[in-house]
């Protein structure tokens, strides 16, 4: 109950904080603030104001990042499973693979690499340097 009010709120907050008239109110926040400065004679109180407001806002705003961020890793994360599941000859044991220790991921991350290396080696590379070569190809002749 409370985990499903929080995701509503976290999702509703930065769709309305992310978007640019929130960046507009930040921005004109700060005007207002920066020109009342001579009628406070910028005193301490004056700089207080803006320094508790930005540390409030700076530290709700990290839960709410966080709870977005966690959410869209997890939603590629299950994309990308669906991918690897529904793919004849992927190894399902990649699945879930963010689950794994450390220690896990290292062996895998060096097997791909030998697997690279490998691909390199026999001129079979699919990846990187075709791909690199035909970008600079196309940025070249498109003049971009």
């Amino acid at each position: 109950m409370v985990s499903d009010a929080f995701r509503l709120f976290a999702r509703r907050s930065s769709m309305l904080l992310g978007s640019a008239w929130a960046f507009g109110v930040a921005i004109l926040i700060i005007v207002i603030w920066g020109v009342t400065g001579p009628a406070f004679h910028y005193s301490n109180t004056w700089q207080l104001i803006i320094n508790t407001g930005t540390t409030i806002v700076t530290f709700l705003m990290v839960f709410l990042i966080q709870n977005t961020q966690n959410r869209d890793a997890k939603a590629a994360h299950l994309k990308l499973d669906e991918i690897i599941r529904a793919l004849k000859g992927a190894r399902n044991e990649l699945i879930d693979l963010e689950k794994l220790a450390d220690e896990d991921l290292t062996s895998l991350e060096k097997q791909f690499e030998r697997v690279r290396k490998k691909a390199e080696r026999k001129g079979n590379n699919t990846g990187g340097k075709i791909r690199a070569n035909r970008a600079e190809r196309t940025s070249n002749g498109k003049g971009i």
